[in-house]
């Protein structure tokens, strides 16, 4: 084993976001999370807030950033495929997020080429999130 794998782990994962309040309403209310901290950072003019299912010490966690002065949308490249989250009874979380006007593009179903059921949305932004149906505790 090598210093760089020994005792890390990821910490997580930023993206950048146009609207922070309605950014944060999707992740906490539509997919459940917790707003574990926010700061405004005036001098740089931007916010930071990370967002999870578990306290940051245990768990991975998204950090959406806010840059006060932006007004044209990120350009999402072509690199970044998803954020993957499992979930329990994917049928009826999609069917929720449809009738709230959240666009989910690719309906539930078997994955092609396997038999894991998946789904996806999109986040306000358009950032996809991929829903993996797990049993969960």
């Amino acid at each position: 084993m090598n210093a760089m794998s020994a005792n890390k782990k990821i910490l997580h994962t930023m993206i950048r976001v146009m609207d922070l309040e309605k950014s944060i309403t999707f992740y906490t209310v539509n997919l459940g999370m917790k707003l574990f901290r926010r700061n405004d950072y005036p001098e740089g003019r931007f916010t930071l807030a990370f967002l999870g299912y578990g306290n940051e010490k245990n768990n991975t966690v998204i950090e959406l950033t806010h840059n006060w002065d932006r007004e044209e949308a990120y350009d999402l490249g072509n690199g970044f495929g998803h954020i993957a989250i499992g979930v329990s009874d994917i049928y009826s979380i999609c069917e929720e997020f449809e009738r709230q006007g959240i666009e989910v593009p690719r309906k539930p179903g078997p994955m092609k080429h396997g038999s894991t059921v998946i789904a996806f949305v999109r986040d306000p932004d358009g950032y996809m999130i991929e829903l993996i149906e797990e049993s969960l505790p």
